[in-house]
């Protein structure tokens, strides 16, 4: 048992006429009781009204008084400390030791890193010429390494460095993201007038494209995006090891509290993005993308003192490759794992995006670069704001009906858009509009967001926690990847070019947005894969029957969904015209 907290009182001299007491002959003592005030045991304090320990004969104290307005609260220091460093948790666990306070900077690393590069991805091809699949292609580029994550963590787990198996990786990541972004500014120019510096200019401000904005020097969107895609492979090692940290702290983390290190590490993440984002837009509006691509090289190298700093037992054998490929094997075998993530997987392939999108709204409703990150911006807050809404309110509901009825709202949302389109908006403005269409979509991912992450946890097998995780978030990533390509493939179908949308030929638009929106809505067809809590999960898990087909199909299609990814990026980068 904890021992009594002590609480100190202050001495006070009381007149309180009111009081027919007289307390001038009793000793003044100090109190100490234990929070629920059970037991009181009495220390002496010397008084100094008269000098002898006791009070002058005209002072009265009301015994009450000091039982109830003169207990104060232990040191502000040790609250500090207990605050920075709970003490239920054990040392390995309190992120913000110094030997662990690179975990938790990593993820904020990687929160501001997505908030700086979201806006520039979203608005630097534009400016650099890209089409519409180009524009989409690079978008995936930048998180096309996260397919790779199985890959990362078999090579940490079996591949250490000088018998580290983290820092050796998460340092060269952030080192490799920094020194791609780096070449990209000694080689070519990026001092790109921005389409309009700001966010609610008249038509006729606007910035006209013509050669003289883009110097002859500009980065070519292969170029850009050979740094880009380099950037993200840094990037998403360091990821990798990070969750491999966290997974591994978490299994000594007390029944009582379990979780709450994944949850600290993930606001630390939707901190940083929704701090970045705003930064890099104004940063881009009206400096261009030099100086947020110079921010982007030199926040990784900040993070490198940290990593050197990062404790990690060397003791530990690494685990064998074979005994690892097994347990793999054997997971995605069971029901339990490949039935649930055929509906992840279905799932976000069929949340399929209208890859015109963004060109529909500069080419045709002229929206600036501020604009276009002014969405960016509010999709980050209320995609946040949707998880904290899945933690308080929806969390006791079964997962079948959170898709349900989250992909129904989608279906709404997303047929908005032909109302836009059509210029149907009701009296609100077209930035207003499309704001609304947008960031309510991705409040909704938002809450679609924890019901996964807590499924693919539960599906995890003990001892195999960091490589079955990164197989499973692998599988949602390339799943991710493949809408995004196929997203591209469906502009070949009606004319949504960048001609016709300046020209006010939009009935491609129209139709495009329709077959999304049915292949976005359609994917509840599946949702009967899913359990409903988390309960059936585990009960799947009892069942002893393995599915060696059931298995290979899951595998063969993950990874032949991130090599026709990788195909279709490639084609659009290097052959679209």
């Amino acid at each position: 048992m904890d021992p009594p907290a002590r609480f100190s009182i202050r001495h006070r001299q009381y007149h309180d006429d009111s009081s027919s007491e007289d307390y001038s002959d009793i000793n003044v003592e100090k109190l100490s009781r234990d929070p629920d005030g059970s037991q009181m045991e009495m220390l002496p304090l010397t008084s100094n009204a008269d000098g002898d320990g006791h009070f002058a004969p005209s002072s009265k104290l009301p015994l009450s008084d000091v039982l109830e307005d003169e207990f104060h609260t232990e040191d502000w220091k040790q609250q500090l400390e207990d605050f920075l460093f709970p003490p239920h948790l054990p040392r390995s666990c309190q992120l913000l030791r110094p030997e662990n306070i690179a975990v938790p900077m990593c993820y904020l690393l990687v929160g501001l890193l997505q908030g700086l590069s979201s806006p520039l991805v979203n608005v630097f091809p534009l400016d650099l010429g890209a089409t519409p699949a180009q524009q989409t292609s690079i978008s995936g580029i930048r998180s096309l390494p996260a397919t790779f994550k199985l890959l990362f963590g078999f090579m940490s787990d079996n591949l250490p460095i000088m018998g580290y198996r983290r820092k050796p990786y998460m340092f060269f990541g952030w080192l490799l993201a920094s020194l791609s972004l780096f070449f990209l500014m000694a080689n070519s120019n990026l001092s790109i007038e921005s389409r309009g510096a700001g966010c609610f200019k008249a038509d006729s401000e606007i910035i006209e494209e013509d050669s003289d904005r883009i110097p002859e020097d500009a980065p070519s969107i292969g170029f850009f995006s050979i740094c880009l895609f380099g950037f993200g492979m840094g990037f998403w090692v360091a990821d990798v090891m990070g969750d491999s940290i966290v997974a591994e702290k978490a299994k000594l983390e007390p029944e009582s509290s379990r979780g709450s290190i994944q949850s600290s590490c993930y606001s630390y993440r939707f901190f940083g993005m929704m701090m970045a984002a705003p930064l890099s837009t104004v940063l881009y509006s009206y400096a261009g993308p030099y100086y947020v691509i110079l921010l982007l090289s030199i926040l990784p190298l900040c993070i490198l003192p940290l990593v050197y700093l990062l404790y990690e037992d060397t003791k530990t054998p690494p685990p064998s490759t074979r005994n690892q490929c097994q347990e793999i094997w054997n997971t995605v075998c069971s029901r339990a794992a490949w039935q649930p993530m055929a509906f992840v997987y279905i799932y976000n392939v069929m949340q399929v995006g209208n890859a015109a999108w963004r060109e529909f709204l500069v080419s045709t409703l002229h929206f600036t670069t501020c604009q276009l990150n002014m969405i960016l911006i509010v999709t980050l807050v209320l995609l946040y704001l949707g998880i904290i809404c899945y933690k308080y309110f929806f969390i006791t509901w079964s997962w079948r009906n959170v898709y349900i009825v989250t992909t129904l709202m989608n279906g709404f949302f997303s047929l908005l858009q032909i109302l836009l389109i059509k210029g149907i908006t009701f009296g609100i403005s077209n930035f207003f509009f499309a704001l609304g269409d947008d960031a309510f979509a991705e409040f909704i991912s938002g809450i679609q967001f924890l019901p996964t992450t807590i499924m693919m946890v539960n599906l995890c097998p003990s001892g195999s926690e960091g490589a079955s995780y990164a197989m499973f978030t692998t599988v949602n990533n390339s799943a991710l990847t493949l809408s995004s390509a196929l997203s591209t493939v469906l502009l070949r179908i009606w004319d949504v070019s960048k001609n016709a949308l300046q020209d006010g030929r939009l009935q491609g638009m129209i139709n495009l947005t329709y077959l999304t929106t049915a292949s976005q809505v359609g994917a509840i067809a599946f949702v009967g894969f899913l359990p409903h809590y988390k309960e059936d999960l585990i009960s799947l898990g009892t069942d002893s029957q393995k599915s060696v087909v059931g298995g290979s199909v899951f595998l063969l299609i993950t990874f032949s969904s991130i090599l026709y990814s990788i195909y279709v990026s490639i084609c659009n980068i290097w052959f679209s015209e």
